[in-house]
């Protein structure tokens, strides 16, 4: 890849990735837009430790929990149409969702209050993220494995919630449950709306939902870390969560893991909070159409300025933000399904207020600023990518080229 450097401001981008392939990634790829327009990109290292092939930058990568961004797009296409409220109880779109149980140190009980909409894309509905429970075991016979999303979520349903909705914030299968949700109101696949309502407006012809043989031939390696103690991250959701709180050594070495992502659970899964595969310049055009309050680079709106800034909106109270508390996430709360920030004081970020985005399990990030109109998307290839370590700094580095 040429090196797209539109000022020599945005020389630290480049330095910033050029450590990070001496820290702890074989390789990375980072596209940055600023006021609608390509103002960096870079691909370093190597997309294959085995074969030492250099990182190209048109390589595609499992985004893991980036797919949320799209997805929270998707759905929030919806309340702008005027199909649901965010204060509508889930149950009156997904009849499943009407009667729910709640797990208890008691015992099993009948919920008290109702999921809505809005506890679905705040992480606050009671969901967890456990892919091996009953309900998706349950959704695996039911659909002889193809696990059709609509039906999954149903499933879903059925399984207790951790506590009562909107008690707590709860990293989970929210998202998901969105996907399902925009596919039961549409009648659509959610890959299929995706693609009619995102991806063909904005021109990204990169980013998909089932990655095919001819598309997996294309992707980068994936690759965990494995220090020389031997603590191998083996829960990549936990890994994210955590992160590495027990210290961080570069000493060590990466075990290639294969390309296959566990959270697609079916061929007709599309899964809302990780199931994409792309490469970074297509998912960049994404982030840069939030970064404008909606409007891609073809001219084509996706989104009304009004729904991007009420997507980085904290939703979470002073209770919910003690639950909303990994290392990495000091200082922003949560808003329509993305982090946002709220306090520089505790995040120490130069960061405008109001910075939103997400990360995913193998090292992408998504930065999107409508002040700034800064739009970054950053991706790697390593399962336990240390976010608390890179993530603040990449956004201080981009945040410092701004003029």
């Amino acid at each position: 890849m040429d090196i797209i450097n539109k000022s020599d401001r945005y020389s630290p981008l480049k330095d910033f990735c050029d450590y990070m392939i001496k820290e702890r990634t074989p390789g990375c790829v980072l596209v940055v837009y600023r006021k609608g327009e390509k103002a960096f990109e870079y691909a370093a290292g190597v997309s294959s430790i085995e074969t030492g092939k250099p990182m190209q930058g048109d390589e595609y990568f499992n985004i893991y929990s980036c797919s949320k961004v799209m997805t929270v797009t998707a759905a929030a296409q919806l309340l702008e149409r005027g199909s649901y409220l965010l204060g509508d109880p889930l149950g009156e779109y997904i009849p499943e969702f009407r009667d729910m149980k709640v797990r208890t140190k008691d015992g099993i009980v009948d919920a008290q209050n109702k999921i809505t909409v809005g506890d679905l894309f705040s992480m606050t509905a009671g969901l967890d993220y456990n892919l091996n429970s009953e309900s998706i075991k349950r959704a695996r016979e039911l659909t002889n494995g193809a696990m059709d999303t609509a039906e999954v979520v149903r499933c879903i349903a059925s399984e207790p919630l951790s506590f009562e909705p909107g008690a707590h914030w709860q990293y989970s299968l929210c998202h998901d449950v969105l996907a399902g949700l925009v596919s039961i109101i549409t009648g659509m696949k959610f890959r299929d709306y995706v693609k009619a309502n995102i991806l063909d407006p904005l021109d990204m012809h990169e980013t998909v939902y089932h990655a095919t043989p001819e598309i997996e031939a294309l992707m980068a390696e994936q690759y965990t870390f494995v220090p020389n103690n031997g603590s191998e991250v083996t829960d990549i959701v936990e890994a994210q969560k955590k992160g590495t709180s027990g210290g961080y050594t570069s000493d060590g070495s990466f075990k290639n893991v294969g390309k296959r992502v566990s959270h697609i659970l079916g061929p007709e899964y599309d899964s809302g909070g990780a199931g994409i595969t792309t490469t970074t310049p297509d998912y960049a055009k994404l982030i840069a159409a939030l970064s404008r309050g909606g409007l891609g680079l073809t001219g084509e709106r996706i989104l009304a300025p009004a729904t991007v800034e009420l997507m980085k909106v904290n939703r979470l109270g002073v209770d919910q933000l003690r639950d909303f508390s990994w290392s990495a996430l000091r200082g922003y709360g949560y808003g329509l399904g993305v982090r946002t920030h709220i306090d520089q004081a505790k995040s120490g970020s130069i960061a405008y207020l109001g910075e939103f985005g997400w990360g995913g399990a193998a090292g992408a990030t998504v930065i999107c600023d409508t002040k700034a109109e800064l739009g970054l998307f950053f991706a790697q290839h390593t399962l336990n990518p240390r976010e608390e370590w890179y993530q603040p700094r990449l956004r201080n580095v981009a945040y410092s080229c701004i003029d």
